[in-house]
């Protein structure tokens, strides 16, 4: 199949599903109860929003009802998923304009993923895409805080600093992040403690399976 390297994986799962609304959700549980069982939390958030669009593929555009397959694999320093339908139609790209409701699932994968593709068969077909695996410091989480610290009330100045200078940058613009998110949370009706909370644990839950 396109894209495979040639060593064995290091770890697959296959999932069965039905393409069925309440079958994607329970994929979606699946797969990140499985990568919990591999050590890969790190991978979950992309996972779920991956795992989801090429579900909800297969249920829009093969049809609800069919029989459809998740395969998980870990092949070195990635993680390859494959949904295969019994369709031997390939997905296409298409422009999305501001009203639709669809048409941008495709989009996301190829933004996500480092590659994707379509492999057919005789059986009809399968979608893949595959994510890094990177270790708790390059985790996506972290690179994705220091996009949006170093973007942070678009401080020019902390851009182009270096060292421990740039450090003390993203660590006040840390603070003061988390200070107008408390702000919005209070606005909205929501417990700032509360949210705390849950993002403590959601940290030391990741912090201790990474």
């Amino acid at each position: 199949m396109p894209g495979y390297e040639a060593t064995e994986p290091q770890a697959r799962c296959v999932l069965p599903f039905e393409a069925a609304p309440a079958e994607v959700r329970l994929l979606r549980r699946a797969a990140v109860r499985q990568l919990e069982c591999w050590g890969m939390v790190m991978a979950a958030d992309e996972t779920e929003l991956l795992v989801t669009e090429l579900a909800t593929n297969v249920v829009k555009h093969v049809g609800e009802g069919v029989s459809a397959a998740l395969i998980l694999e870990r092949r070195g320093g990635r993680l390859r998923l494959e949904v295969h339908d019994q369709s031997p139609v390939a997905p296409v790209v298409k422009t999305a304009g501001c009203g639709d409701e669809s048409g941008r699932g495709l989009r996301l994968l190829a933004a996500m993923a480092v590659d994707w593709g379509t492999v057919l068969s005789a059986a009809g077909k399968a979608v893949w895409c595959e994510i890094p695996l990177t270790d708790a410091r390059r985790c996506r989480r972290v690179e994705r805080a220091v996009e949006v610290l170093e973007n942070y009330e678009k401080v020019e100045c902390t851009l182009g600093q270096n060292g421990r200078w740039r450090e003390v940058s993203l660590v006040e613009s840390a603070v003061e992040l988390i200070a107008d998110l408390l702000h919005w949370t209070t606005v909205g009706g929501h417990d700032p403690d509360d949210i705390l909370d849950r993002a403590q644990m959601r940290y030391e839950a990741v912090s201790g399976a990474a």
